[in-house]
């Protein structure tokens, strides 16, 4: 299953990580840019469609700045990422250039990703670039993202953008070898997991927090994002990007690396954009009767099961929905605002006309606006 799975998929998001490309004794480290571009060239060349998610910016730029250690502040970080991002683009197209392959430089932030109408254009552009035999290079727009609009870090960009170009594969490239079955650090006699069928609790807890000074992410953020792609029907393979010729050997069906299969049930394109990516700005708690009618039956949500609202959003806004237990089921987009469905939760259609007069809506959340988790 792992061989055919790498063989044969077309479609790849390739994550870059920043010990990859940059670090802070050198800044942005060409030779490995080089043998990463002959790598990638040679896939495309034998028919698979390539876009690279790659780290690296900031760490360029602390370089090239003359700073002794990581920016703690915004303002720091987002002028490091502007004098890094340039750089890291031109050293990518320079080595793409070599291997006669064109490239173009996307930025994005969560907005871009949580507006449907740019999500949806972002596809697009990303699509034709694809059609030209052009790879995108794409990062996140650090010098402009603040905390509401930043998407986090470049593992959880990677697995949005397999989501935005329906992408059949995402591969992390960084400088670990895969899922152990412990802390190698810890226990050398820790084994690497090659084929990881589903992503359990105990396998989220076993990756731990880890981070290295070159980015933001560890093994943690490799799995959320893993966990993320798998319930839109994409596989995730972790390698150590480090080494040599191991990304085409695995590609054609070599040993190397952990490979986590993609969920049998898959989300549509617009419900995993709902379930995933759109932040939630409040919460509902349900009772016993719309948690059935929602998670069992497939009914819309109305205000009479409607316990509890907290949060503060408007109408289209995304919320998550809870049992009376405080666990989360449900996730959708909502027709009214918080102030309103505070005036109205607990009432029937009939007593909210009564009290608000007619209304656009009779549902809270709509079937096809709500995801079950």
């Amino acid at each position: 299953m792992r061989d055919k799975l790498l063989k044969e998929t077309t479609r790849i998001v390739i994550k870059i990580g920043s010990s990859l490309v940059a670090s802070r004794d050198t800044g942005l480290r060409p030779e490995q840019i080089d043998r990463l571009a002959d790598e990638i060239a040679a896939l495309r060349s034998n028919g698979r469609e390539i876009l690279i998610v790659s780290s690296g910016a900031i760490v360029s730029g602390i370089k090239k700045l003359g700073l002794k250690e990581y920016p703690k502040n915004l303002p720091m970080k987002q002028a490091a990422a502007a004098v890094g991002q340039s750089r890291l683009m031109w050293a990518y197209e320079k080595s793409f250039e070599r291997v006669d392959v064109k490239v173009a430089q996307i930025l994005l932030t969560h907005q871009d990703l949580a507006d449907r109408r740019r999500f949806l254009n972002a596809r697009h552009t990303l699509t034709a670039l694809i059609g030209f035999g052009v790879i995108p290079v794409i990062n996140e727009n650090d010098t402009v993202a603040v905390d509401e609009i930043r998407v986090g870090d470049n593992d959880t960009l990677a697995a949005e953008v397999a989501h935005l170009v329906d992408a059949e594969l995402l591969i992390i490239l960084s400088d670990i070898d895969g899922l152990f079955t412990e802390d190698p650090r810890k226990n050398p006699a820790a084994t690497l997991i090659p084929l990881i069928p589903e992503i359990t609790q105990e396998i989220e807890e076993r990756a731990g927090v880890s981070t290295t000074f070159e980015g933001t992410g560890g093994m943690a953020t490799k799995i959320r994002a893993a966990k993320k792609v798998s319930e839109y029907g994409v596989a995730t393979l972790i390698l150590n990007g480090q080494k040599p010729g191991l990304l085409p050997q695995v590609l054609a069906g070599g040993s190397g690396g952990s490979l986590f299969l993609a969920k049998e049930r898959r989300f549509t394109s617009r419900k995993h954009w709902i379930a995933f990516t759109l932040r939630p700005r409040g919460t509902l708690t349900l009772d016993s009767g719309a948690v059935e009618a929602l998670a069992m039956r497939g009914k819309s949500l109305l205000a009479s099961g409607i316990l509890n609202v907290s949060g503060s959003f408007e109408s289209g806004d995304a919320v998550v929905c809870l049992d009376q237990e405080g666990k989360e089921f449900a996730k959708g987009l909502v027709n009214f605002s918080s102030d309103i469905l505070a005036r109205i939760k607990g009432l029937k259609t009939t007593e909210i006309q009564q009290q608000l007069g007619p209304q656009e809506y009779e549902e809270v959340i709509h079937r096809d606006n709500l995801v079950i988790l």
